[in-house]
C-alpha cells in the first residue's frame, strides 16, 4: 500500500511540475517512478489511459524524457488516439506529444510527425497547429521532409502563414544561400518571417551566420514598421525574439551589425505595435547602452504592466558601465 500511495504521491507532483512548467522538477520525478526504465514506461502509460488532460500531456512528456523507439512508438499511438477525441483536452494533449516527438533523437519519432502532417492534408486544421508541427519538424530536420511538405504547400488549403514555407526554405537552402535569400527585397517579408519563427524554435550554429542579413533587412523595414501594426512589425518582433532567445550569438556579431542592431531596436521601442515595442524594449538588455535608457522612457507604452516592464529594463541598462 506504502509503494502504490508513494505513486500516487510522485505522479500528482509531475502532474503539478508540468502545468507549472518546471521541467527540471518533472524530470527528477519521473525517474523516481521506478527503478528501471521499463517499470518507469509502465507508470507513465498507466497515465496516458487519465481522463485528466493534464496527467497525459505529463506522461507523454515523461516518455519523451526516458526516450527510445518503444517510447516514440506509443506516443504515435497516442497522438492517434487524442486526434480522434476531438476535444479541447485531445488539442492540448496533441500539442505536447508533437512537441515531445520534435525532442526525440528516435527516427521514428520524426516518421510520427511526417503521418501528422499526412493526415492534416485535406483538412482544416488550426494555424497554431501546423506551427507547432512546423517547429517540431524543424528540430527533427532532415532532406526526406521535403516531398511532403511541398506537397501540403502545393495542395494548398492550409490557413497561411502557418510555418510550413519557413521550414521549407531552411531545408532546401545552405546558410550562404539563405542569406541571400534574406536580402532579397522581391521575397515576401510574411516568408522571412515564418524563417525567423523556425530559427526561433532551434537555431544551429551554421544557420546563426544569416542573422547579420536579417538584422539588415529589420533596418530597411523600420519606417513602416514603427508606424503600422503588420507584416514589418511582425518580422521585427520574431527577429528580436530569436535573438533574444539565442542571446548567446550576439557576441559574434560584428561591431557596424551590433550597431545596426541597436539602431532599430532604439526606433521600434516607438513602434504601435506593442509585442514588437516590447521586444525592442528587452533587445536593448542586450545591445543597449546606458543613454538608451532615455528613450525607453519617452515612449513608455499605454499599458500599466508594460510600462513596469519598460522602467525596470531602463535601470537595467543606467547600470551599464
Amino acid at each position: 500500500m506504502a509503494r502504490a500511495e508513494d505513486m500516487v504521491r510522485i505522479q500528482d507532483e509531475l502532474i503539478d511540475a508540468y502545468k507549472w512548467g518546471e521541467e527540471t522538477r518533472a524530470r527528477a520525478l519521473i525517474f523516481q517512478l521506478g527503478d528501471k526504465p521499463d517499470e518507469i514506461r509502465a507508470e507513465l502509460e498507466a497515465m496516458l489511459e487519465d481522463s485528466y488532460g493534464l496527467a497525459r500531456q505529463a506522461a507523454a512528456f515523461g516518455l519523451g524524457e526516458l526516450g527510445g523507439a518503444v517510447s516514440a512508438a506509443r506516443l504515435d499511438q497516442q497522438l492517434r488516439l487524442e486526434e480522434a477525441r476531438g476535444d479541447y483536452d485531445g488539442e492540448s494533449v496533441v500539442e505536447t506529444i508533437v512537441e515531445t516527438l520534435g525532442r526525440m533523437d528516435e527516427p521514428g519519432a520524426r516518421e510520427s510527425l511526417m503521418r501528422r502532417l499526412e493526415r492534416l492534408m485535406g483538412t482544416l486544421p488550426e494555424r497554431s497547429d501546423l506551427y507547432v508541427l512546423a517547429r517540431s519538424l524543424w528540430r527533427r530536420r532532415h532532406t526526406d521532409l521535403i516531398p511532403i511538405i511541398r506537397q501540403s504547400l502545393e495542395q494548398g488549403g492550409f490557413p497561411e502563414p502557418n510555418g510550413l514555407r519557413g521550414l521549407l526554405v531552411l531545408l532546401e537552402k545552405s546558410p550562404e544561400d539563405l542569406s541571400e535569400w534574406v536580402r532579397d527585397p522581391v521575397v515576401p517579408v510574411q516568408y522571412k518571417t515564418e524563417v525567423l519563427g523556425m530559427l526561433g524554435e532551434e537555431l544551429p550554429e551554421a544557420w546563426a551566420g544569416s542573422l547579420p542579413a536579417f538584422i539588415s533587412a529589420a533596418r530597411a523595414l523600420e519606417e513602416k514598421a514603427v508606424s503600422h501594426e503588420g507584416d514589418a512589425a511582425n518580422y521585427c518582433e520574431r527577429l528580436f525574439f530569436l535573438l533574444i532567445r539565442h542571446h548567446e550569438h550576439l557576441g559574434a556579431l560584428p561591431a557596424p551589425i551590433r550597431a545596426e542592431l541597436r539602431a532599430v531596436a532604439r526606433g521600434l521601442v516607438a513602434a504601435v505595435d506593442l509585442n514588437c515595442a516590447y521586444r525592442a524594449a528587452t533587445m536593448l538588455k542586450f545591445v543597449g547602452l546606458p543613454e538608451d535608457a532615455a528613450v525607453i522612457e519617452a515612449h513608455l507604452p499605454p499599458h500599466p504592466d508594460l510600462v513596469m516592464e519598460f522602467e525596470e529594463i531602463a535601470r537595467v541598462l543606467r547600470k551599464l558601465h
